[in-house]
């Protein structure tokens, strides 16, 4: 019987560590797994099928916006109640999986984020990673009233009703911190809880110091324009 659950795995070149994941996540939850492939040169999709698992090869690599996209529209399209996100780079421990998805199925909220910084749990990071994620956490508490520590992070599980949302329209690329403002101000709730992260497994990073000042520019652009409509 199909899960009422999704767990959607945006992937480009992970084909190191996409099969390894999968295989982990089914250890820890019973809910159906999707691959998006999104346009991968390497072995990925190859990788991701061994697991038999349902893929999705997207024609050209599209970012992590339109790699979710995908994802949502097929959730909805095959009538998931939650959906869940987790990185294809070994980052995310699906032992967290359930933890995420169980505030939703009590009704009590629309999103979960899986925190690396509301409890001690040993995840360091860059200095650069945490100073922006404490920079947008200063201006969504600005914005919105409220404070979401991991601003950044794509371990979160979301319901039906902004599956919805997303499936119409998200953000193209460095998604994360403008759909956490725009949910806010619609009255979604959004719920941190702890989680574990890991050093990526393998591959590399498409991060790199221009594409995080971008990053900066772009998404605080973002959050003001949406204040103003």
């Amino acid at each position: 019987m199909r899960s009422t659950t999704l767990v959607i795995i945006p992937a480009y070149n992970e084909a190191a560590t996409i099969g390894q994941v999968i295989k982990n996540i089914k250890r820890w939850c019973d809910a159906d797994i999707l691959v998006v492939n999104d346009g991968s040169t390497d072995g990925t999709s190859a990788a991701a099928r061994e697991e038999k698992v349902a893929v999705i090869d997207l024609p050209c690599n599209l970012g992590i916006g339109g790699a979710m996209q995908t994802g949502y529209r097929y959730a909805c399209q095959h009538g998931y109640e939650f959906a869940v996100q987790v990185d294809a780079d070994g980052q995310h421990d699906p032992r967290f999986i359930e933890d995420l998805i169980h505030p939703l199925r009590a009704g009590k909220v629309d999103m979960v984020i899986g925190s690396r910084y509301i409890e001690n749990r040993n995840y360091r990071g860059t200095l650069a990673r945490r100073a922006g994620s404490w920079f947008f956490t200063f201006l969504l508490k600005l914005f919105t009233g409220q404070a979401i520590y991991d601003t950044t992070s794509g371990f979160r599980a979301i319901n039906r009703q902004v599956l919805a949302e997303f499936a119409r329209h998200y953000p193209p690329d460095y998604p994360e911190v403008e759909v956490i403002m725009q949910l806010l101000r619609r009255g979604y709730h959004i719920k941190e809880i702890p989680v574990v992260m890991y050093p990526r497994k393998g591959g590399h990073s498409s991060i790199t110091m221009l594409k995080s000042v971008y990053y900066m520019f772009k998404v605080s652009l973002a959050m003001v324009i949406d204040c103003l409509r």
